[in-house]
């Protein structure tokens, strides 16, 4: 399997407001930069569409190392996604799942990519050349829907 280290960010500009992804990959010597945006949409989901665009553009089944800042992306993928799917799709309180589409296509790229991911979170704004990289391509992913 190939070794891809992933980092990933979310941006916006006002919550909800305009707002950016970005991410940025590295397998061996090769690096690849992707970022989006939306006019209208949250942090959050900006933060979850950056995983899924960087898990949607591997061809193939990977060994992934995945740096986020996203404590809700993180929990959410290694803690509540099993729990809500057992619930139809609903939080412990019975409420339904926020972003849901969102985490249906995350969760169906993981079952069908076959790739290995190793989720690590980093703090933000903190130096991390990954992080730091990841979010000034979300940042520009926000420029692109502000013109």
């Amino acid at each position: 399997m190939n070794q891809v280290e992933i980092y990933t960010d979310g941006a916006c500009k006002g919550n909800p407001g305009p707002g950016g992804w970005g991410v940025l990959m590295r397998s061996g010597t090769t690096q690849k930069e992707l970022y989006g945006g939306e006019p209208g949409t949250t942090n959050n989901r900006m933060e979850l569409t950056a995983v899924i665009r960087a898990l949607e553009a591997l061809k193939r089944p990977c060994a992934v190392t995945l740096y986020l800042d996203s404590q809700y992306v993180l929990k959410g993928i290694t803690e509540w996604l099993p729990g809500w799917k057992a619930k139809g799709w609903r939080t412990a309180s019975k409420q339904p799942v926020k972003n849901v589409e969102l985490w249906k296509q995350l969760d169906d790229l993981l079952l069908k990519g076959g790739h290995v991911v190793d989720w690590r979170w980093v703090r933000g704004h903190n130096g991390d050349p990954g992080n730091e990289r990841a979010d000034a391509l979300a940042n520009l992913g926000v420029e692109t829907v502000q013109r």
